[in-house]
């Protein structure tokens, strides 16, 4: 029971403040004149005013509170290094056992994990959460059980008593981590693109260590290269990328001896090979309708530059022009064809025959130049079909159909084969999702029956007959078209046709850019979910191997999802590189980064938190150095010292019930300041 003496007014506040202003001025004047009596009139009024007020005892009912304390238990992935966890087992255990013996006191404890996102150890956050789910008044501390490495230091709440830090680890810990501090996004083929690497140790590092570290290096998971760099400062990593489309390559420091953790000895670096410019060659025969299609086709795309050989006279036309009048210069043929042709990377022959123009030798410096990696397009006309073939010359071993004479004169609409379902040249292609779905596209009306050595035949002619085929040679691409009259789709009659999209497909098939391979492995990825992605030109069920980054393997069944497409989705449960298996298609895919942000800083530190933690007079304490003590202090004191850690007693409490009850009831009011009142008139008579 708690009693206190209170005012309960008769009149509100203003009009008492009114009425003892005017008396006391009344008051003031009776004493300046020396009336008699004044200072009896005076006690009267005193009484009048205080009887005004009215004052009461006020009688409350509390129940008292307990104080709470709360614990935030540090549960992220850097807090399981070396034998923090036992360090954090420990101190929970001692610190829930002295708040227990504490009167009048409950502790909460909270944990957290790493934040989403790779958004790191929220500590502070945390603690905001679990602040705003108690009362502010019954606060009287927060313990951090943690190793100090936070990542949003700058969310600090507004705690009404002392905080402290249990800090884990040992005054021993060091640790090595490997940092990419410029890597582009994209890069031009065969340009060199430099990476910024460095090598960091941090914490106790051992003196006979040293100053340099060994780095493996791996592209696409491919054979590991190893090299020796510095400790500590920057160095500059030339790299050229081998291929199109995305390369993951993959840094990586061997452990050293005594190091925390090895999980921020690698490091991702994801870059996008782009071709600056496609370098085409186009080699026309006579001239024809589509010649001007192909020129047109190519000049259109800004990122091509076109080198066009095109013969205007050939030797046989006799028009009585003399030789040295034919041009203002030589055409540099020899340099094109022998000296400059690897500098292409695609060459169109469009309606090309044999006339004695490209000797011999040209013709199979471009054979090896096919066989050493480049793409050759040959447009067949009916010259294809003739005794002067260019099938006929050195380059007949790296055509992949053979022509068999005949030349079909009837019009008819391409259409994909099976194999062309599938294959990502022509899959899809104007709408068709299937070999059986019937083209809307124009007609054609000219065909060179081809009869198929090897390779692909991806689109049919007249009934059924071979149209285009596609084959690898050595190391390079060829396609064999076997119709002039793909241009008949460009200038929209019937309705036209995807020409544009079929040429562009090819070169970038010819190019090998990884998203046109018809035999690929491929993976993307959305935060924690990646989509598996795999190409076929053969069927039946398929299944992908997945090795996670601690060496985990599992298996997901791809469902087909149009012909040769088989997908599936994958939730990665941990962040980093990701190997993928299926039958002989190998891939790698990074889910977040190579060493996630908790691992970034993993040495134990009070610094980050010292600011925060000296505001509130709370300590900054080390678990290897003993768990100290829980005390009571007064608020406003130090609440840390040698050995023990502060809370402040709040006080705090709950009020069942209140009773207003008047100092004297008005009849003794009334009594008194009469008696007052005719004691003065009384004393006031007599003189």
């Amino acid at each position: 029971m708690i009693r206190d003496i209170t005012l309960d007014p008769f009149v509100p506040l203003m009009a008492l403040a009114v009425i003892a202003a005017v008396a006391v001025l009344l008051l003031a004047i009776a004493a300046w004149r020396g009336l008699s009596g004044w200072a009896w009139r005076t006690l009267a009024v005193t009484g009048i005013l205080i009887a005004l007020a009215n004052p009461a005892v006020q009688e409350e009912q509390r129940d008292p509170l307990t104080d709470i304390v709360i614990l935030v238990v540090d549960e992220s992935a850097s807090q399981s290094l070396s034998d923090r966890p036992a360090q954090v087992a420990q101190a929970r255990a001692a610190i829930e056992a002295q708040i227990a013996r504490l009167p009048d006191t409950e502790l909460r404890v909270v944990t957290l994990g790493d934040g989403a996102d790779n958004r790191g150890t929220l500590l502070m956050t945390r603690l905001s959460e679990a602040m705003a789910n108690e009362p502010r008044g019954r606060l009287a501390g927060a313990i951090l059980l943690s190793d100090g490495q936070l990542h949003d230091a700058g969310v600090v709440p507004d705690l009404p008593a002392p905080l402290h830090l249990l800090m884990t680890g040992e005054a021993t810990d060091w640790d090595r981590r490997l940092l990419v501090q410029n890597a582009p996004s994209f890069a031009i083929l065969d340009e060199e693109v430099v990476l910024t690497l460095m090598v960091e140790d941090q914490g106790a590092v051992p003196a006979d260590i040293g100053d340099t570290s060994q780095i493996v290096v791996a592209i696409d998971g491919g054979e590991p290269q190893t090299y020796t760099i510095p400790v500590g400062r920057p160095i500059e990593v030339p790299v050229v990328l081998p291929h199109g489309g995305m390369n993951v390559i993959q840094f990586t420091l061997p452990e050293a001896r005594g190091e925390l953790t090895a999980r921020n000895n690698s490091a991702m670096v994801q870059i996008n090979g782009v071709r600056d410019r496609l370098r085409v060659l186009l080699v026309s025969g006579e001239p024809h309708n589509g010649e001007r299609t192909w020129r047109n086709l190519l000049k259109s795309d800004a990122s091509v530059d076109l080198v066009h050989f095109t013969i205007l006279r050939p030797p046989n036309k006799q028009d009585g022009v003399p030789v040295n009048e034919l041009s203002l210069i030589a055409f540099p043929t020899r340099e094109l064809f022998m000296e400059k042709v690897d500098d292409f990377d695609l060459i169109i022959f469009d309606r090309y025959k044999l006339r004695g123009i490209l000797p011999g030798d040209y013709l199979n410096n471009i054979a090896r130049y096919v066989e050493d990696g480049g793409a050759v397009l040959f447009a067949a006309g009916p010259d294809f079909a003739t005794a002067d073939s260019i099938y006929r010359s050195a380059l007949s071993r790296v055509i992949p159909a053979a022509p068999t004479g005949i030349v079909i004169e009837e019009g008819y609409k391409p259409h994909l084969t099976e194999t062309g379902a599938r294959h990502p040249v022509t899959e899809g292609l104007g709408g068709l999702m299937s070999a059986s779905d019937e083209p809307t596209w124009g007609r054609w009306f000219r065909q060179i029956e081809l009869e198929p050595r090897s390779g692909e035949v991806v689109m049919s002619g007249a009934e059924g007959r071979p149209l285009l085929v596609l084959d690898r040679v050595g190391e390079g691409r060829v396609a064999v078209l076997g119709s002039d009259h793909a241009w008949l789709w460009t200038r929209g009659v019937e309705g036209g046709g995807p020409q544009l999209e079929l040429l562009r497909r090819l070169a970038h098939w010819m190019m090998k850019e990884p998203e046109l391979e018809e035999e690929s492995l491929t993976a993307t990825a959305q935060g924690n979910t990646m989509t598996i992605t795999r190409r076929t030109l053969s069927e039946g069920d398929r299944s992908v191997e997945i090795e996670a980054p601690d060496g985990s393997t599992s298996t997901v069944e791809l469902d087909e999802i149009s012909p040769g497409r088989y997908v599936a989705e994958f939730e990665g449960a941990q962040m980093g590189l990701y190997r993928l298996t299926e039958g002989e298609q190998e891939a790698v895919m990074v889910l977040g980064p190579a060493a996630p942000r908790e691992f970034e800083e993993t040495i134990a530190t009070g610094d980050k938190l010292a600011p925060t933690i000296a505001a509130t007079r709370g300590g900054v304490f080390a678990l290897a150095d003993g768990i100290p003590d829980v005390r009571r202090v007064a608020e406003g004191r130090p609440a840390a010292g040698r050995g023990w850690i502060g809370i402040t007693p709040r006080e705090a409490y709950l009020t069942q019930s209140t009773s207003l009850k008047p100092l004297l009831p008005p009849w003794a009011w009334l009594l008194i300041l009469s008696a007052l009142t005719v004691f003065a008139w009384l004393r006031e008579g007599r003189r």
